[in-house]
């Protein structure tokens, strides 16, 4: 885990951004296409944590961006080079735009504020979306990643982000994947290697720090 103080750099609210992945009713919700994953965001406390991630950067000046991913009802666009696509053609939720299922999931709450960017291909929100060309113009330069599936989108996420020049900050109880048992495997062995990872009550600490007050001389 980094020190209080160099999280608390990284974390500098003006230049900080925090990502939810794949946070929708049709895939960390009740009626989810993935109900394991669905049980192991909410059981984990994951989904919790990333609702109390997003409130304190609500109030305390961090972007938000949601990342969402979805599909066409007639499936235009879609990518199918990989099983988890084809599969996912067969699941009795779909994530059609504009359905429920594509909506962020409570208790994660939505401001006026945020961004959520929709993507209808591939496995990353950064990759072939808006969301790097948003980071560069709200100036961000540090990536706060939440979200699921620490299988697939969570790992994509930060390998794009440091490819990008971003510094990635993983929060490892506000992400989830399953088996229960392989996220922090991955996070030991493959995001800390790439990413900062510390704790959700460690980010909020930096996030719900005493706001700096320009003293103008008089």
């Amino acid at each position: 885990m980094p020190s209080y103080e160099k999280l608390r750099e990284l974390l500098e609210p003006a230049t900080t951004v925090l990502l939810t992945v794949e946070c929708q009713q049709g895939v960390v919700g009740p009626d989810s296409a993935l109900p394991e994953l669905a049980r192991e965001a909410r059981s984990s406390g994951a989904l919790t944590n990333i609702a109390r991630l997003v409130a304190a950067a609500h109030t305390s000046g961090v972007q938000v961006v949601h990342a969402v991913a979805e599909r066409r009802p007639d499936g235009r666009g879609a990518s199918r080079n990989a099983r988890i696509f084809r599969a996912a053609e067969r699941l009795p939720v779909q994530q059609l735009s504009g359905s429920t299922a594509v909506r962020v999931a409570p208790p994660i709450e939505v401001a006026d504020q945020d961004f959520v960017v929709r993507r209808l291909h591939g496995l990353s929100p950064i990759q072939g979306t808006d969301v790097d060309a948003l980071l560069r113009n709200l100036g961000c330069r540090t990536l706060v990643v939440t979200g699921v599936s620490a299988n697939v989108a969570i790992p994509n996420t930060v390998f794009d982000a440091v490819n990008r020049g971003y510094t990635a900050v993983v929060p490892s109880d506000a992400i989830a994947g399953v088996p229960p048992e392989y996220t922090p495997a991955m996070i030991r062995h493959t995001l800390a290697l790439v990413a900062t990872v510390a704790t959700t009550d460690e980010v909020l600490g930096c996030f719900e720090r005493p706001r700096r007050v320009r003293v103008t001389p008089g």
